[in-house]
C-alpha cells in the first residue's frame, strides 16, 4: 500500500504482482469502495505476469480529499501522478465504467505514459442520452431518500437478468450492500451525470481496445461502439453480459484484455485503420 499527494488529496494504491513488462494500470468504476470491490477478484488473474497498480480515485474510502466536485481532468491527474511514482516507462492502462472516462482523459493529456489502453463498459458523455441521465439522477435521488433502494436499483442495473438469475435470490441479496450511497459514491454520480470527454477522444494515441457489454443497462452498449468509431487505432469487442462484464464473464474479459496487452501493438494498430 502507499499514498501519493495529488492536488491536495492523499491517492491511495496499491501495487502488487511480478513480471518485467509494462505494469497494468486498474482504474474503477462508481462507487467509494473503489479499487478492492471491481478489481478484488480480477486483478490476481493479471499478478502472475504483471505489476498490477490498483489506484483508488477521490471519492473512495481510501483516499482523502477537501470534497470539491470531481473532473475528469482532476481524477485523470491522480491516476497520471501514481504511474509517474510507481511505474517504470509507459504503462497498459484499463479503465472500467466511470474508470474508463478517466483512463480515456489520461491517454488523451499523457500519451507518453500509455502504452496500450481497454476502455470498459464506458462512455464519453451524459447530457445528451436521457436514459442515462435519468439513471444517474435516479440513482441520486435514492441514494439521499432510500439507501436499500439505491443499491437494489445499482444491482439490478449492474449486472444482466440472465446472471442474476442464475446466482438465485440469496446471492443477489448479497449484492445490494455492496455499493452503498455514501456521500463519496455520490460524488461519482454526479460526476457521473456531468462528464463529457468527447473533445480528448481524438488526442488517444494508443492502441485501444474497446470493450463492450450486449446486455448492459447501466451504460448501454451503443456507448462502447461510440467510443470505438471516436478513438483513432482502436478495436473492438463485445462481451455478452451487462455492466458488470469482468464479473459475469471473468475468464472471457481476463482473455480479451490479456490478449490485447500482450499482443502486437502495431499489429492492432494496422488493423484498426
Amino acid at each position: 500500500m502507499a499514498t501519493i499527494t495529488v492536488d491536495g488529496a492523499q491517492v491511495h494504491y496499491e501495487k502488487t504482482g511480478t513480471g518485467t513488462g509494462p505494469a497494468l494500470v486498474l482504474v474503477h468504476g462508481t462507487g467509494s469502495s473503489g479499487a478492492a470491490l471491481n478489481w478484488g477478484q480480477t486483478a490476481p488473474r493479471f499478478a502472475g505476469h504483471r505489476i498490477v497498480i490498483t489506484p483508488d480515485l477521490s471519492g473512495t474510502d481510501a483516499t482523502v480529499d477537501d470534497g470539491r466536485p470531481l473532473t475528469s481532468e482532476g481524477l485523470a491527474a491522480q491516476v497520471i501522478a501514481v504511474i509517474e511514482e510507481a511505474a517504470d516507462g509507459p504503462v497498459d492502462l484499463l479503465g472500467f465504467s466511470m474508470g474508463a472516462t478517466v483512463t480515456a482523459t489520461v491517454a488523451a493529456l499523457r500519451p507518453d505514459l500509455v502504452r496500450r489502453l481497454v476502455l470498459t463498459a464506458g462512455w464519453a458523455h451524459t447530457d445528451s442520452d436521457e436514459y442515462l441521465r435519468s439513471l444517474f439522477t435516479l440513482w441520486q435521488d435514492l441514494g439521499t431518500s432510500d439507501p436499500a433502494s439505491f443499491g437494489r436499483a445499482v444491482a439490478m442495473t449492474g449486472f444482466s437478468r440472465g446472471f442474476l438469475n442464475a446466482i438465485g435470490h440469496d446471492a443477489f441479496e448479497a449484492l445490494i450492500p455492496n455499493m452503498p450511497p455514501t456521500p463519496g459514491t455520490l460524488r461519482h454520480v454526479a460526476y457521473d451525470l456531468r462528464v463529457d470527454i468527447r473533445h480528448l477522444l481524438p488526442r488517444i494515441e494508443a492502441p485501444t481496445l474497446v470493450l463492450g457489454g450486449t446486455q448492459d443497462i447501466t451504460v448501454p452498449v451503443e456507448h462502447s461502439r461510440a467510443l470505438h468509431a471516436a478513438i483513432p487505432h482502436s478495436t473492438y469487442a463485445e462481451i455478452d453480459a451487462g455492466h458488470v462484464m469482468l464479473f459475469e464473464q471473468e475468464d472471457t474479459f481476463v482473455k480479451l484484455v490479456t490478449d490485447f496487452i500482450d499482443g502486437d501493438a502495431s499489429a492492432d494498430a494496422a488493423s484498426a485503420m
